[in-house]
């Protein structure tokens, strides 16, 4: 085996490959860093409920419109507070998955966001 490196790898193949792999884990980190301050909103029941999470999948807001409080039909509301907060939320990892692949190339990396 060749020192430092793989047989039938120069040396410098794998330095270069190491500081590639060193800025894509850079790249990586600033890219996670922006969609998790980055905000995602849904809406429900034809904008009367709305959500509003982070790039962390937390909850910031949730404004209900008081036309759609109806004590006589609390499930519809609590439809309606679902259907936007899984909305926002399914925005958000949808997102993050988009962006992060634009720069694994498409390679999926199980648990990394």
């Amino acid at each position: 085996m060749a020192r430092g490196g793989f047989p039938g790898m120069g040396g410098a193949n794998m330095q270069q490959l190491a500081r590639q792999a060193q800025k894509l884990q850079q790249q990586m980190a600033q890219m996670q860093e922006e969609l998790e301050a980055r905000e995602f909103e849904a809406s429900a029941g034809g904008g009367m409920v709305t959500a509003k999470v982070n790039g962390k999948k937390e909850l910031l807001a949730l404004t209900i419109k008081p036309e759609a409080v109806d004590p006589d039909d609390v499930e519809m509301l609590s439809d309606m507070v679902l259907a936007a907060v899984n909305e926002a939320l399914r925005e958000a990892g949808e997102t993050t998955e988009r962006e992060m692949g634009k720069l694994t190339g498409g390679f999926n990396m199980p648990g990394l966001f």
